[in-house]
């Protein structure tokens, strides 16, 4: 229920497209949103702070165009919000920048609906630093002006004063004016602006899609269609352009603008998600397997009410941790039960999503498989009774081996299922050859995956085009019962480990190597 001394809409500004530059409070309004009422270039990482079960609506999908869709936001606004429902609208930068939040504030103002203003990293901010031209410097600019390109500057009733613009002694931010580029470039020449200022175009600032070109005002036209960059974009003027090094810190990175498939589980991607954007890849997300409860727990609740006649609990995946302990303690159980009991996990992933629960394993093999695994388990728990936690499908060579010298019972306290929907948007991105990289971290996730290929991808990895980075000797084997080669393989059988292997792929084929679009 909504707490009436709370605001019921939010005006969230969503920053410029790298998600690690929402703010704090966006998160926190995010986290108790009912509807999300969003613009169409807000990335879904950002989208995915709400609630799962949150109504999520792009503002895309109301009526009209752009300039009569207004009335259709405002009103979907007020909507929600009269039914007690909390409303998150979620823009693009700021939502007092070029964003139209004045407006949505005064909706809601007179409606008296009680609200609240975040402010977000404008993109004007965002094309700055991430392509390192600074909007001010002590040598150069002592001032910025952030103007709107959309205003035609030729029509009698202009509000900006393009004469005093193009005297301005600093820097020249313009939003949304490449439609209009020609235009403004002659009016500011007209004006008096120096033909050889130094002027750039930031596309998609701080995303691995950014482009940064730099030339002069009076080429910067002929660039930007000669370029075929589009908007969204930043328009930068001003001798500040002059200091922006080759590339930037942003444009350095190991994998910048490289275009990665992750098929983890959704839950499970996040992290890798944000270490791909860290990397300056353009991640794509297609959900290999989905993980649900088993269809009977009694035998996973048996168990566990016997936990005491187990000298070893076995753990061969974090779902398998998660799982189990979220049983154990929704039964009425705590970590008392485990007194006595050794746990034994298959990695450092699992180990990690042991310690969540106060927990330490007592064994770790020093290579993550189940056959490393089932060498340490046999020489210290020989004769000993283990409880072997897992899914109900996979390999099977773990209990095999470890019956040999142990008594073993094993319950499935999850189930995989194939989730990838044979028209599924990313596939179709795949077969046009638009992203470079897959990534597998299991072998039923590539065969979940690789069995929906068509022939045309099927093609592209077989001559190259389109390379396959795998996290384990086991994984590519899988690869490879479909007849598809396996282009790196992580060493450390890790999410850290694949990515590593993937930065020293695409490195070894040359780092100017591009993704294809």
């Amino acid at each position: 229920m909504h707490d009436p001394s709370l605001p019921l809409v939010y005006l969230v500004g969503a920053g410029p497209g790298d998600p690690g530059l929402v703010t704090l409070r966006a998160v926190e309004c995010l986290q108790r949103a009912d509807v999300v009422l969003h613009d169409k270039l807000v990335s879904p990482r950002v989208l995915d702070l709400a609630p799962a079960n949150s109504l999520r609506i792009c503002v895309d999908q109301l009526p009209g165009e752009h300039p009569q869709r207004w009335p259709y936001i405002h009103q979907v606004m007020l909507e929600h919000a009269r039914t007690g429902r909390v409303v998150v609208r979620l823009k693009g930068g700021d939502p007092f920048i070029f964003g139209r939040g004045g407006e949505e504030a005064e909706v809601l103002r007179a409606a008296g609906i009680p609200f609240e203003v975040v402010p977000g990293v404008t993109a004007a901010l965002a094309a700055s630093a991430y392509s390192e031209i600074p909007l001010t410097h002590r040598a150069c600019a002592s001032a910025v002006a952030l103007i709107t390109g959309h205003e035609n500057p030729t029509k009698p009733e202009i509000s900006l004063d393009w004469k005093a613009l193009a005297q301005f002694p600093g820097t020249l931010a313009i939003y949304m004016g490449i439609a209009r580029l020609e235009l403004i470039v002659q009016v500011l020449l007209q004006h008096g602006k120096p033909s050889d200022t130094p002027a750039a175009v930031v596309q998609l600032a701080s995303t691995g899609h950014q482009q940064t070109r730099t030339t002069t005002l009076a080429k910067l036209a002929d660039v930007v269609r000669d370029e075929g960059l589009m908007a969204p974009a930043i328009i930068l003027i001003g001798p500040v352009v002059g200091l922006r090094p080759e590339k930037s810190w942003f444009e350095r990175r190991p994998i910048f603008g490289q275009r990665v498939l992750v098929t983890r589980p959704q839950h499970q991607a996040g992290e890798m998600l944000r270490r791909l954007e860290e990397l300056g890849a353009i991640p794509y997300l297609l959900p290999a397997v989905e993980v649900h409860d088993p269809k009977d727990w009694r035998p996973v609740d048996e168990a566990i009410s016997r936990l005491h006649d187990f000298s070893w609990l076995v753990f061969t995946s974090s779902n398998g941790v998660q799982k189990f302990f979220v049983r154990l303690l929704g039964l009425g159980h705590d970590l008392r039960n485990l007194a006595g009991v050794k746990i034994a996990v298959i990695g450092p992933g699992t180990a990690d999503a042991l310690r969540r629960f106060h927990l330490q394993p007592d064994l770790v093999p020093e290579t993550f498989h189940s056959e490393a695994l089932a060498a340490m388990l046999c020489e210290r728990a020989a004769g000993q009774r283990i409880l072997l936690v897992r899914a109900d499908r996979g390999r099977d060579v773990l209990r095999q081996e470890l019956s040999k010298t142990c008594e073993v019972e094993q319950v499935a306290v999850y189930s995989q299922a194939d989730a990838v929907e044979p028209d599924s948007r990313i596939l179709r991105s795949l077969s046009r050859g638009e992203i470079r990289y897959i990534t597998f971290t299991s072998s039923n996730i590539a065969r979940a995956t690789l069995r929906h290929l068509d022939d045309i991808c099927r093609l592209r990895i077989r001559q190259g085009t389109v390379k396959i980075v795998t996290i384990s000797p086991v994984t590519s084997a899988a690869v490879r019962e479909f007849g598809m080669d396996v282009a790196a393989e992580a060493r450390e059988y890790t999410v850290e480990g694949l990515l590593k292997a993937l930065v020293e792929l695409h490195q070894a084929s040359g780092s100017h190597a591009t993704s294809t679009s």
